[in-house]
């Protein structure tokens, strides 16, 4: 099944720390306070929902930088990024009040990242028929792509579904927590197994299908014609149990109960009086304002 409808699932911290980064910091509310990521943030709502004329939407963000379950796995997991800047925790706040505003719902929990929040919503919503484009750049989110689904880079305007997944990592959607896992991700200081790289994890993946196959079947590696396949074997043996804990770091939770009934994630409709409210606090400008009443 296709599915009848389609659900967007936006990961709202990455469009947040985009704005923060690219719009020029002149941007300021009614107490003086910095308003530059809002802005920036307002603008790709806007735009994404005139396009989108989404029915089904959620947008998910991460409240959970240092207390994910994560990080009680492992520590040291995203240890090596920076906490945001006061200012920039008040502008989150801010952004996740616009969403609300326009009757979207607001996906954010100190336990769970993003990626898990917008995991378990199209998980919960494919029962019900539900097909989702997830509105996002990273790449964690090819392992959640079934047949029906896509992903959708907004800023460059790209979509692929799950073949796309293949094309751009060569592993498949299912074998990508095992991908990661295998030759890390420096972004959430994940190790991986040392030494191995993007594309010896593709090709033991490929030949074996999955990090438990590898981790059964390590006698064999040594044999396979990738380069360095003694010394790949050697390494695997040595941190084992290395790989399976990055999985349960890369893997992306499905079954938080976020979206249990097939309307969990309808818009509602928006709440006027809390648009014009933001508008002024944030100091907004007149195309900017008419652009969200109009949404509303």
């Amino acid at each position: 099944m296709s599915g009848d409808s389609l659900v967007h699932l936006v990961d709202g911290s990455l469009y947040v720390f985009r704005a923060w980064h690219s719009m020029p910091d002149e941007f300021h509310d009614h107490e003086g306070e910095p308003v530059n990521a809002v802005h920036g943030f307002a603008r790709f709502l806007c735009e994404l929902l005139e396009r989108s004329r989404a029915e089904h939407i959620a947008v998910a963000f991460d409240a959970s930088l240092t207390t994910s379950f994560r990080n009680a796995i492992y520590p040291a997991y995203k240890a090596n990024r920076d906490l945001p800047p006061p200012q920039l925790v008040r502008q989150f706040a801010l952004c996740r009040e616009i969403a609300a505003a326009l009757g979207l719902t607001v996906l954010n929990d100190h336990q769970y990242e993003a990626d898990d929040l917008i995991g378990s919503a199209l998980w919960g919503l494919r029962s019900h028929g539900f097909r989702g484009v997830i509105v996002s750049a990273d790449k964690d989110f090819g392992q959640l792509l079934g047949e029906f689904d896509e992903q959708w880079d907004f800023a460059k305007n790209v979509r692929w579904g799950a073949a796309g997944v293949f094309e751009r990592m060569g592993v498949h959607p299912h074998q990508v927590a095992d991908y990661l896992a295998l030759c890390g991700d420096a972004v959430d200081n994940i190790p991986g197994v040392p030494g191995i790289g993007a594309k010896t994890a593709a090709a033991l993946l490929g030949h074996f299908g999955s990090l438990d196959a590898i981790l059964e079947r390590i006698d064999e590696v040594p044999y396979l014609r990738i380069r360095g396949a003694a010394a790949c074997a050697v390494r695997l043996r040595e941190h084992a149990d290395q790989a399976l804990l990055c999985r349960r770091l890369t893997r992306i939770a499905l079954d938080i109960a976020v979206a249990d009934t097939a309307d969990a994630l309808s818009r509602r409709a928006g709440d006027a009086s809390a648009v014009d409210d933001l508008c002024e606090r944030i100091r907004f400008g007149p195309l900017t304002r008419t652009r969200l009443r109009a949404l509303i």
